[in-house]
């Protein structure tokens, strides 16, 4: 498959942001992004006509009852049986910041054993309590299975930046030690947040902006193509993007976040 060939559909709703920031970002690398809504994919189009689905960041309906949940709730009452399909064939699903939740509320992630009826995780209110909107360092964990990762280097640190209030990611207590196990023994287990070094935050903050469980941020299904991650790659495409570019000596075309996208499309143009 050519780059031109690809079609993306990035899916908002009332309270979905960085949209354009993320069809910008794929269609700096020759693809084609489309910027849908849910009720236009709903009554006049077909999920399956694309090869990426990505849910960007934002406050979805709200963020009201718990940030995601009503719009992964309505993706599965209304998309269900697409959606189903989509994952099936191991089509790429990417879940930004509000994304990553909807994901988690919608049973995709972390996806042991294929889409659940309930969620098995949860991205909850960040400790401490506030918004938190910082630069933050990542640590790559993955070994490779992650479609969105293939251009990282396996223990690479990259610098992205986080906005939410919702993001710490967590399993039920007594869960934790198995289901960790799980992401480990599957490769699972994507991105942690570090310091500048790539020390792990061990929970402090603001190494750790959000009190996550392992540092968690961000992490794959058991097939490797759907992901989702706190930190907004699309806010740290470009080199400018990052806050002190202009003090650099030399001054880079593009951020980190890039790595992301690229991956992504590359995987799919030797995929298909």
């Amino acid at each position: 498959m050519k780059l031109e060939e690809i079609k993306v559909c990035i899916l908002r709703v009332g309270g979905t942001n960085c949209d354009a920031e993320t069809q910008r970002a794929f269609e700096d690398l020759g693809v084609n992004a489309d910027v849908v809504h849910l009720n236009d994919v709903v009554k006049n189009r077909n999920l399956l006509d694309y090869h990426v689905l990505v849910f960007p960041g934002g406050f979805s309906y709200g963020d009201y009852v718990r940030a995601g949940a009503i719009l992964a709730k309505g993706v599965v009452a209304k998309l269900g049986t697409e959606l189903r399909q989509f994952a099936k064939e191991e089509r790429p699903i990417l879940g930004i910041c509000n994304g990553f939740q909807v994901l988690v509320e919608a049973g995709l992630l972390p996806g042991f054993g294929g889409l659940s009826e309930f969620p098995q995780a949860s991205l909850a209110t960040n400790l401490p309590i506030g918004y938190r909107c910082m630069w933050i360092y990542l640590k790559h964990e993955n070994k490779g299975k992650c479609a969105f990762t293939g251009n990282v280097k396996h223990g690479s640190v990259l610098r992205i930046p986080v906005a939410h209030a919702e993001g710490r990611f967590m399993f039920e207590k007594r869960k934790e030690v198995p289901y960790l196990a799980k992401l480990l023994e599957n490769d699972q287990l994507v991105f942690r947040y570090c310091t500048e070094i790539g020390e792990y935050a061990k929970g402090r903050f603001p190494v750790n902006p959000n009190g996550a469980f392992h540092d968690i941020a961000g992490i794959c299904d058991a097939t490797g193509t759907v992901f989702g991650l706190m930190p907004h790659p699309e806010r740290a495409y470009y080199g400018w993007q990052q806050p002190d570019w202009t003090r650099r000596e030399r001054a880079t075309v593009y951020g980190d976040g890039r790595l992301i996208f690229e991956s992504i499309t590359e995987y799919l143009t030797r995929k298909f």
